[in-house]
């Protein structure tokens, strides 16, 4: 019975997905069994193994016979470790274990290792080579196991055995951003598949997570946890290590509640191990922008009443950690950090500033909703005791240090933040039926990052002064807007508040002072 027809593209990205989530995930740790010796052996004298050669290329034809028209036995790919059990004409006769089958491979295709301590500086002098090369992962793998073969113990607890670490991890990371992205063609896909299985068999592992319409692959980072924890890792090999394994793009979005926090709580932990001082200026401001984005990720979440507490303390941080990134030193491809980093930051700034309620005839109240985790927000004005003119409750932070009213007494407003990284502002109206809530959120998208925050007020109660920056479905905006408060629609607005008069003359000090939204 024939089943539904699926296209090509379809087949290619299940078949990736099963090869990631299956097969590497269950890959066993060869690159141990690789390098370390068995028990029985001798310290310091590792058994000597049969030749190995490394396939240097994709899609190599494995063949019966030491012929072009021979029969294609298997497709071999870049990183592959074979037995050397010959050669003959222009081919070298090898045997697969993995596949267990054996034929020939063109010399050009391989290259032979030497697993000795006598080749271990040219081993090393190869890694260097490549390891930053993209599209040589597979080779970084292969000398990067080599090495560690053929490497002393002394070299392997030293300075240059937490560079081959760091370079093999590095690769790995590299691998799994590529094999990430989109437009891919379905050769490049294939030749993706194979070098991943390649990987699995040097015990890397990889993880897989959904992320709308496409699949987001991760280097699970064992590597890079293991230079973190080498006393000879240089402070460059602790940042980039700390770096990847905070990467939010790789944070599993099926994570329960208590994971996600205790995740980012790990997280901080693991960016204050690494010493910013002394690194170049591009990478001291990737650990600065980062430590900014889990810092306001973490406010928000002890804000909610996680454990640790303190969120006013985290919010300090990560305005303090953004604060020291210098801009001359950011390159053109971190400009989206740097955004992604102001708008988490700003998202959770208030958690920074001391709760006071505003009055101007109103004042605002906050108390436990109903459901857990719920918070009702309700205004008053006049005399104490009198009912409430207006009450609302929210699963979001509420921040009442944001409180404030206009001059006229007829609209308020207060920012409300339903989840890290993106923050609403409410705006309260008073109109002929009374009070009414409008809520103006970061942009017209699904949630993303973002906030949308009250920059000032005009006299004369009929216009507000909005900042909104945010990112989502694939599109950045930031932009500065004047309402109308009647109907909230942008009378005028720009992408730089110094074009706008309005903004020139009635931005609140506060908001200048305090919002990270002018850079």
């Amino acid at each position: 019975m024939n089943g539904p027809a699926h296209p090509p593209e379809e087949v290619v990205k299940n078949c990736l997905h099963y090869v990631v989530t299956a097969v590497l995930a269950a890959a066993a740790a060869w690159l141990l069994v690789f390098v370390a010796p068995p028990a029985h052996a001798a310290v310091g004298q590792p058994p000597a193994l049969p030749p190995q050669a490394l396939i240097v290329q994709d899609a190599v034809a494995l063949r019966a016979a030491p012929r072009e028209a021979a029969v294609q036995q298997a497709r071999l790919w870049q990183g592959e470790l074979v037995e050397v059990r010959g050669e003959r004409l222009e081919y070298v006769q090898v045997w697969d274990h993995q596949r267990e089958r054996g034929g020939y491979v063109r010399a050009s295709q391989l290259r032979r290792l030497s697993l000795d301590a006598a080749h271990a500086d040219e081993l090393l002098a190869v890694l260097r080579f490549v390891k930053d090369s993209a599209g040589s992962e597979g080779l970084g793998f292969g000398y990067g196991a080599a090495w560690l073969r053929a490497a002393s113990p002394a070299q392997l607890s030293g300075p240059v055995g937490a560079e081959v670490l760091d370079a093999v991890a590095g690769a790995a990371q590299r691998l799994a951003q590529r094999a990430s992205a989109a437009g891919l063609s379905r050769g490049a896909q294939e030749a993706l598949l194979g070098q991943l299985d390649a990987a699995g068999r040097y015990g890397i592992r990889f993880n897989s997570h959904e992320r709308g319409d496409r699949m987001q692959i991760c280097y699970d980072g064992e590597l890079f946890t293991r230079v973190l924890a080498m006393p000879a890792a240089s402070a460059e090999q602790r940042a980039r290590a700390a770096l990847a394994l905070t990467d939010p793009a790789c944070e599993d979005p099926a994570l329960g509640v208590l994971q996600r926090i205790q995740r980012q709580e790990d997280s901080a932990s693991l960016l204050d191990q690494a010493d910013a001082s002394g690194l170049p200026p591009v990478l001291k401001n990737r650990l600065q922008m980062r430590r900014a984005s889990v810092w306001s990720a973490v406010a928000f979440e002890r804000s909610r009443g996680a454990p640790g507490g303190a969120h006013a303390t985290a919010a300090e941080r990560a305005l303090e950690a953004l604060a020291r990134v210098d801009p001359q030193g950011l390159p053109d491809t971190d400009a989206g950090l740097m955004n992604d980093a102001v708008m988490r930051v700003n998202a959770s700034r208030w958690a920074a500033v001391p709760a006071s309620i505003q009055s101007k005839g109103l004042q605002l109240r906050t108390s436990p909703g109903a459901q857990a985790g719920q918070t009702c927000v309700s205004l008053h004005g006049g005399a104490a005791g009198s009912a409430p003119l207006w009450t609302q409750c929210s699963h979001g932070v509420v921040w009442p240090a944001s409180f404030s009213v206009n001059r006229e007494g007829n609209a308020a407003a207060l920012a409300v933040q339903p989840m890290a990284g993106w923050r609403e502002l409410w705006l309260l109206r008073k109109q002929a039926g009374g009070w009414t809530l409008s809520v103006l959120s970061p942009a017209p998208t699904l949630p993303g990052i973002g906030y949308a925050e009250l920059a000032g007020w005009v006299p004369g109660g009929r216009q507000v002064l909005v900042a909104r920056e945010a990112r989502g479905e694939g599109r950045y905006q930031r932009r500065y807007e004047v309402l109308d408060l009647a109907t909230l629609a942008p009378q005028r607005q720009a992408s730089d508040p110094s074009v706008l008069g309005a903004f020139q003359r009635w931005q609140m000090p506060q908001w200048k002072q305090q919002s990270v939204s002018l850079r």
